[in-house]
């Protein structure tokens, strides 16, 4: 079985994980209603895609 030779150090791994991070989601403004949205999605709040209606909201 293959086992190191030397102990890796804490910088040494450290630098091997810092490419391992999470990104904040992009957000992108809603044309229709300037609401945050993910891009190349609907808007959950007035339901628009690309200046058409897809997602249809009933008045309460």
């Amino acid at each position: 079985m293959a086992v190191p030779k030397r102990k890796t150090s804490k910088a040494r791994r450290d630098k091997r994980r810092a490419h391992n991070n999470l990104t904040p989601p992009s957000l992108s403004r809603c044309p229709q209603c300037s609401e945050p949205r993910l891009p190349h999605r609907v808007c959950p709040t007035c339901g628009y895609y690309r200046d058409r209606v897809v997602l249809d909201f009933e008045e309460e």
